[in-house]
């Protein structure tokens, strides 16, 4: 008897296999074409690097930022089946990137050419005195990071130390939301400005911040296929915090619930607070990414000890204990070894220049396919993966909202008086109304 329910088992299985097989390889055969048809999509979208030379007198707060993003880079639409399974049609993305060559400090924004038109006037309508200028990509002066080449380089990736409900700190928590005079104000970015402008020449640092609209979802619990969104994952997140601290009220004699108290702890007030607030605000999926590259005769002196440790640090002032920060990851240093493993020199810049390829594609979202198929730990584990592809990780992103873009990326006030920040000298006037013809 147990022998035929182990054969009938057995010939079950056998005869599944087939089906089993066709399905997944019409699961890996759909991914394939979706991968190919999105990458003909994005090939066919042009970009330009757009600069944004601040006016001298910044008097408005990074709020006007927020209205920027939201007005000029929040492109979030339904795309029907016939888009996206046919043609491979995916939501814009834009790079927000400052950059200091020789110690000259640039504010850019990469974008698709059909949105520059848009970007150019909703930049004007907050900051009317600044300038919006096509400029050639600055990350092709450095062709390359290798043993032969005349640069070498340090980078890293970030991610979100906690779940991406908790918010950093942001410009709000500075107090410059209530505008404060010139000579108070406490400006987060005036940091990085700083260790920017300090640059000698030959010296090179970059810092860009990739975003798009956010389409990232959850699987609900206690379901088979429904999902929902960031907004819906922060509030459940909310709910875990307080779930020590809620009790359940119930009618007098009866089971039957009729509402439930919260009595959370005092220093939970500014947790709470942080995760209501953001999801307040709209949220972009982002990617961060710094760079810091240098002629080889300069690179050695004290550079690497210095400068490489230096951009690895300008976001811990956007750090909260009770919330969230910034922390690195994927460094080309080859942190994938464990610090077991010594690297040669040659591994070492191969993932520098990995990075520095990863940095002109702007690449975070929709990336190519040596992610899919050779991206750290994604067929072969560690410790074995790193020898057969050395250090390369998957990318992390998460949601931001505009409050906290914002305070990652504008423009810093009078009161940071640093001279290799590019800014307009002075006020463009309109021409008198009297003059002769």
């Amino acid at each position: 008897m147990l022998e035929s329910v182990i054969y009938g088992a057995f010939k079950i299985v056998v005869n599944l296999l087939p089906l089993a097989g066709t399905l997944f390889l019409s699961y890996v055969a759909f991914k394939f074409w979706l991968h190919y048809i999105q990458q003909d999509f994005i090939s066919g979208i042009d970009f330009v690097l757009l600069e944004i030379v601040p006016p001298r007198e910044v008097l408005r707060s990074p709020q006007a930022m927020e209205l920027f993003f939201s007005n000029a880079l929040y492109h979030m639409s339904f795309k029907g089946g016939k888009e996206e399974y046919w043609q491979g049609a995916v939501w814009f993305w834009f790079s927000l990137e400052v950059a200091s060559i020789d110690g000259q400090v640039h504010f850019y924004i990469r974008t698709p050419t059909r949105i520059k038109d848009l970007i150019e006037t909703q930049m004007y309508a907050q900051y009317p005195q600044a300038q919006v200028k096509v400029v050639e990509d600055y990350t092709l002066a450095v062709p390359e990071i290798s043993e032969k080449s005349a640069w070498n380089g340090w980078g890293c990736e970030f991610k979100l130390f906690k779940p991406e409900a908790f918010p950093l700190k942001t410009y709000v928590d500075f107090g410059l939301d209530k505008d404060p005079k010139e000579e108070y104000k406490v400006d987060p970015i005036s940091s990085v400005i700083e260790f920017f402008g300090s640059l000698q020449k030959g010296e090179q640092a970059w810092m860009q911040i990739v975003i798009t609209p956010s389409k990232k979802t959850y699987h609900t619990r206690g379901t088979w296929f429904k999902h929902h969104d960031w907004v819906e994952e922060s509030k459940n997140v909310l709910k875990k915090v307080l779930e020590p601290y809620t009790s359940s009220r119930f009618w007098a004699g009866s089971k039957t619930k009729f509402g439930k108290e919260v009595r959370a702890p005092k220093y939970l007030d500014a947790i709470v607070e942080g995760l209501n607030a953001k999801i307040l605000k709209i949220g972009f999926d982002t990617g961060i990414r710094v760079m810091y590259v240098a002629k080889k005769e300069i690179f050695p002196i004290g550079s690497r000890t210095n400068n490489s440790r230096n951009i690895r640090l300008i976001f811990r002032q956007y750090s909260n204990p009770d919330l969230n920060r910034l922390e690195r990851f994927n460094p080309t240093q080859g942190d994938a070894y464990g610090g077991i493993f010594t690297i040669s020199q040659k591994i070492i810049s191969g993932l520098a220049n990995r990075m520095l390829t990863e940095f002109r594609e702007r690449s975070f979202f929709h990336v190519p396919m040596r992610h899919h198929l050779l991206a750290h730990k994604s067929v072969i584990p560690w410790p074995i993966s790193p020898f057969i592809f050395p250090g390369f990780f998957h990318h992390k992103t998460f949601v931001l909202n505009i409050e906290e873009l914002a305070t990652l990326w504008h423009f810093p006030g009078q009161i940071l008086k640093v001279p290799t920040l590019e800014r307009i000298e002075s006020k463009e006037a309109s021409p008198p109304s009297n003059l002769p013809t």
